[in-house]
């Protein structure tokens, strides 16, 4: 069994343990053991580390994208160096399997590489005069100190973007991460610190979601907001930061939509399916969550997704064969057994699982639902659990239509072996992602982000370090 470690906040350079804030117990979800008490903030904590931010960002903005770049460099290979130890932590206070954890301590490392060498091209232009001796330039500039907000779901992944997105656009950044899974963050943290940060360019808080969010975005010192989360939460933070003219960006919540078309390659389209629902326990923004399926080949394509969703081991994180851990909050199992019993109550057949598993731990079992109506909750709530509603369709325009009825827009999934059906769907679907025939997502040189209601603004790519950038432009008439 892995051992935790102390939890701690980072202001101005300096770890913190007491806080006026109080503390909050954080548990492990898959024995639901008690692993330590974390410091919260209080208001004399977020206004320190507002000072510290508005001073680091005063010092990291003069230093040069080269040095920022190299800087960067150093914090990805002490987090390559130190990623078996980010996992375990993950792994305990979130529950992922172990393996899942390692791939995203190990991905961070290479977000953060990403983000080094995109430091070095913030680059302006030169746009041609129409008079003589005249130069005019657009300049990019960091767009100041940054609040950003983490989600529990994937401590590490979500916070590195933003973090390492900021720092190498030239920002300073206060970051609130998640309360429920904050050992890993902090790890993660310390190797921005070991890797020679200065003091106040990056600081970790937590707290009360509504106390830090509402004193942070009313701050003058922050000019940026970034958000993930759910779309609720999305909408009160956009309309404070809207009060305050801060730029945001918002990774709000998905429902996806998985198109299986009948000239599909079934078992490969439902390989990746349970794959790609069960990662993490469903507990994945751009989780598959409705899955749209030709008639010709609905039985097939269930019973292959039943034969792979049967076979998985569910379990601890720390143990190796583990293949689905618990859900991360003990709400969350309840929430699961209340969307399958709506679906059967709306006519919905139980396939696979269904129940919750275990008498302690957040377990719930890998579940396939068939001929679920569009009135099931589970159909319009996204469900983030290791829930899979199937639905029948017989044309294209229908599959279409049903994948674009709902206000979120964040990633879909389409198979076929049809060129000209993939491209009529990459044009069609109202999504910010679509993934063909594969899971293409989630990489640090491809943006992040959805449409609708599932936001606005991408994390990774160019467009990350965009994220970060104002556009000044200068008139000059030489003397």
């Amino acid at each position: 069994m892995y051992t935790y470690i102390q939890p701690a906040l980072h202001i101005d350079g300096e770890w913190i343990t007491n806080t006026s804030g109080g503390t909050l117990e954080v548990r492990n979800p898959a024995d639901e053991t008690r692993l330590g008490d974390l410091p919260l903030v209080g208001a004399a904590e977020l206004d320190r580390a507002l000072d510290a931010a508005q001073r680091g960002f005063k010092i990291w903005k003069a230093t040069s994208a080269w040095d920022r770049c190299q800087t960067l460099r150093r914090v990805a290979q002490l987090v390559r160096e130190r990623h078996e130890r980010l996992a375990e932590l993950m792994t305990l206070d979130q529950g992922k399997p172990i393996q899942e954890s390692r791939m995203e301590a190990k991905a961070a490392a290479d977000h953060i590489e990403w983000y080094a060498e995109e430091a070095r091209r913030g680059y302006g232009r030169v746009i041609p005069a129409r008079l003589p001796s005249v130069r005019q330039t657009v300049v990019r500039e960091p767009v100041g100190p940054v609040a950003a907000f983490t989600p529990w779901n994937f401590p590490i992944n979500q916070a590195v973007r933003k973090i390492a997105g900021a720092l190498a656009a030239g920002c300073s950044i206060i970051i609130k991460a998640p309360e429920e899974s904050p050992a890993s963050c902090i790890e993660l943290v310390r190797c921005f610190v070991d890797a020679g940060i200065p003091n106040g360019v990056l600081n970790l808080v937590f707290g009360r979601p509504a106390e830090v969010s509402s004193h942070l975005i009313s701050s003058p010192v922050i000019r940026k907001v970034s958000f993930t989360g759910s779309v609720p939460v999305g909408k009160q933070l956009g309309a404070l930061s809207a009060q305050h003219m801060k730029r945001t960006t918002m990774e709000l919540g998905g429902h996806a939509p998985f198109i299986v078309f009948a000239d599909a390659d079934i078992q490969a389209a439902a390989t990746v399916a349970v794959a790609l629902k069960h990662r993490n326990a469903g507990q994945v923004c751009a989780a598959p969550s409705r899955f749209y399926v030709h008639a010709d080949v609905h039985d097939a394509f269930a019973a292959a997704f039943r034969e792979r969703a049967s076979r998985l081991v569910v379990g601890c994180g720390w143990e190796i064969s583990t293949q689905m851990g618990p859900l991360t909050k003990g709400a969350r199992v309840a929430a699961m057994e209340s969307l399958v019993a709506d679906a059967v109550a709306h006519g919905a057949t139980v396939g696979l699982g269904g129940t919750r598993l275990r008498d302690k731990g957040h377990f719930f079992a890998p579940t396939m639902l068939i001929d679920v109506s569009p009135e099931a909750r589970v159909s319009y709530e996204e469900p983030f659990g290791p829930i899979a509603p199937l639905y029948r369709f017989d044309t294209y325009a229908q599959a279409i239509e049903r994948s674009n009825a709902l206000e979120f827009g964040l990633a879909a999934y389409v198979f076929t072996l049809s060129h000209k059906t993939a491209v009529d769907c990459a044009a069609d679907l109202e999504s910010g992602m679509v993934s063909i025939n594969h899971f293409g997502l989630a990489l640090p040189e491809t943006p992040f982000g959805g449409v609708k209601d599932s936001g606005h603004g991408s994390e990774g790519g160019t467009e990350g370090l965009e994220a970060y950038l104002t556009t000044k432009f200068v008139s000059e008439l030489g003397a």
